[in-house]
């Protein structure tokens, strides 16, 4: 596994080019298409993928870091192509705990197929545990899947898309993993991205029109509920810890842009704002609550990398960890804008823009709600009915 170079994977120049487009993808609200091409030519699609197979072998946390570069330049970007690097990493995950079901995901990883999630569902707050998708068997090992599925990223431009719906044909439901190759047809996406930020990820309401995904391609049938299978814990880590990496991005970035405002103005009496104390107290506040989260975040994800064994402790400390992040984001970006003062809250500059895609963290799983109630459980156990 390789150790991080976040500014080798991603070079100033190729991130100069991604940060001036960020602008017009939000504005015009269309997906960073000119983003992907460059980073799939830059070896960014294979960031996860082993050196033997042409990759840079990066593990979760060397991809946490990239990520928060990445969303330095542009949050959109990170958080819609990072779906793929999300796969990646869980294939990592699971092969580094003795499974192989996931080889098809880094072999397409390693010849730079985009892929993508098709797992969030309206009102489907078990998310992984649960589905309103069918899966029907086709009699070969092989299903098709009808339902819908919401906030699925990198909708315009994936190549392969998860897929997971309920199999109710036996005598206890299933829960049917597979993927979903774009010559599949039998899905569409609806042209219904019109959302408050993180536009350039165009993550479209997709429809299931009875796609069929045959045997080679179905990857895992687990029970309804809660479990701790490879396949649910690898998405898991590596969903919650990338998601985390680009809010904790957003925030560095938001503390850079309130330093550069701020280094640039005087009060009447010729004194600078950087020596008001109440600015001061704020950067530290900022810059402290950044801190934390980066570090909570490559923390855990070494010790995803390092297969450490932290048994029921996993989940609570990995939902925790995303909220917190997000809501540390958030914290930081308000506050970079409350010490820069009126000129961040034009719409067209970049603190606007975090301000705006800053929010969207609280809508990815699992909320802050869902959290408490993951963490509270292992505190106190589960609520007896």
């Amino acid at each position: 596994m390789t150790k991080a170079n976040p500014a080798r994977c991603l070079p100033d120049d190729l991130l100069e080019r991604i940060a001036a487009r960020a602008p017009a993808y939000d504005a015009d609200n269309v997906f960073c298409a000119e983003d992907l091409d460059e980073l799939r030519a830059a070896g960014y699609l294979r960031l996860g993928v082993p050196s033997e197979q042409g990759g840079a072998d990066l593990g979760l946390a060397a991809t946490s870091a990239v990520q928060r570069r990445l969303a330095q330049a542009a949050p959109a970007t990170a958080l819609g192509l990072g779906m793929h690097q999300v796969w990646v990493q869980a294939a990592r995950a699971v092969a580094a705990r003795g499974e192989s079901f996931l080889q098809a995901v880094t072999d397409h990883a390693s010849a730079d197929h985009l892929l993508a999630f098709g797992v969030s569902e309206p009102g489907n707050d078990a998310v992984l545990f649960d589905s309103s998708t069918t899966a029907e068997p086709d009699g070969d090992g092989g299903y098709r899947f009808t339902g819908t599925k919401v906030f699925t990223s990198l909708a315009p431009a994936w190549d392969v898309l998860s897929v997971f719906g309920k199999d109710e044909s036996g005598s206890e439901p299933r829960l049917v993993h597979g993927f979903v190759l774009r010559s599949d047809g039998d899905v569409e996406h609806l042209d219904d991205w019109d959302t408050l930020g993180m536009r350039a990820t165009q993550s479209r309401t997709t429809r299931l029109l009875g796609v069929h995904v045959p045997a080679d391609r179905i990857v895992r049938s687990l029970p309804v509920g809660p479990n701790q299978d490879p396949l649910v814990f690898g998405v898991f880590a590596a969903f919650e810890l990338l998601i985390a990496s680009v809010y904790v991005g957003i925030a560095e970035r938001a503390v850079s842009l309130a330093v550069a405002a701020v280094g640039g103005r005087t009060a009447l009496d010729g004194t600078p704002r950087s020596q008001d104390p109440d600015v001061r107290r704020a950067f530290a506040d900022m810059r402290g609550a950044v801190d934390a989260v980066e570090l909570q975040v490559s923390s855990l994800a070494r010790s995803v990398d390092d297969v450490d064994d932290l048994g029921a402790r996993w989940f609570p400390l990995l939902v925790g960890t995303k909220a917190r992040a997000v809501d540390a984001a958030q914290h930081v970006v308000d506050e970079a804008m409350r010490v820069v003062g009126g000129g961040a809250y034009r719409a067209t500059g970049e603190l606007a823009r975090l301000a705006r895609d800053v929010r969207a963290g609280q809508y990815h799983p699992s909320s802050r709600d869902s959290a408490a109630r993951t963490i509270a459980a292992s505190v106190l156990g589960p609520i007896t009915r």
